[in-house]
């Protein structure tokens, strides 16, 4: 197996992973991020090059060896490639850095109530996200949330005091995830605003929107 830590390289293989969509959409989404900043410090491994069969985006040695703690199966991910159709595991780290623009969205005051406000979710909301997770509800799910914000693009409704009703966010695979709308505001059109604007804000990223 053989590491590509040449950009040159990388910068080749997202563009070639592009004629295998859909089956390579996991691993595609996560060498753009790796092209991007890596904000979760991933590294790519294929079989050969440049005639590989076979894609894995896996934590780099160092992150890895910091990851050898029982509890983290839940946030593995997968990734595979459209000529095998192999599924690899991935981990995500825990590493933070902003480079995606978080941009406040207006949104017309037909289509939603003029106190909510849609908008990209805060670090703040990490907790709450957590909480409504299936997985969640303990410090390490809140703070793998707290750094997929931090890092990724996402959408959510806020009430007139802030507080979160819908969201959707993206990780590290460029996947719309953790889409969510809390159980009193549902039938009222929010979740499909929320994944159609976090689609519309991948696409201008340069990311296929997929979930």
């Amino acid at each position: 197996m053989l590491v590509l830590d040449c950009s040159m390289k990388l910068q080749m293989l997202e563009k070639m992973l592009r004629w295998s969509f859909p089956e390579s959409l996991k691993v595609y989404g996560a060498v753009m991020n790796i092209n991007r900043g890596n904000p979760f410090r991933k590294e790519v491994v294929v079989d050969s090059w440049p005639d590989f069969k076979a894609v894995i985006t896996r934590p780099q040695r160092e992150v890895a060896q910091s990851l050898i703690q029982p509890g983290l199966e839940h946030f593995q991910g997968g990734a595979s490639t459209g000529s095998l159709g192999n599924l690899f595991q991935c981990l995500t780290t825990l590493t933070v850095k902003n480079f995606f623009l978080r941009s406040h969205l207006n949104l017309p005051s037909s289509r939603m109530d003029p106190k909510l406000t849609l908008t990209c979710l805060d670090i703040s909301h990490a907790s709450l996200l957590s909480k409504t997770w299936s997985r969640g509800g303990n410090p390490r799910s809140q703070k793998y949330l707290a750094n997929l914000i931090c890092c990724f693009p996402s959408v959510c409704v806020l009430d007139d005091n802030g507080y979160p009703l819908s969201w959707s966010l993206t990780d590290q695979f460029a996947t719309m995830i953790h889409g969510y709308t809390l159980p009193e505001h549902r039938r009222k059109g929010y979740s499909r605003l929320v994944a159609t604007t976090l689609a519309k804000k991948l696409h201008s990223c340069g990311f296929p929107a997929q979930g």
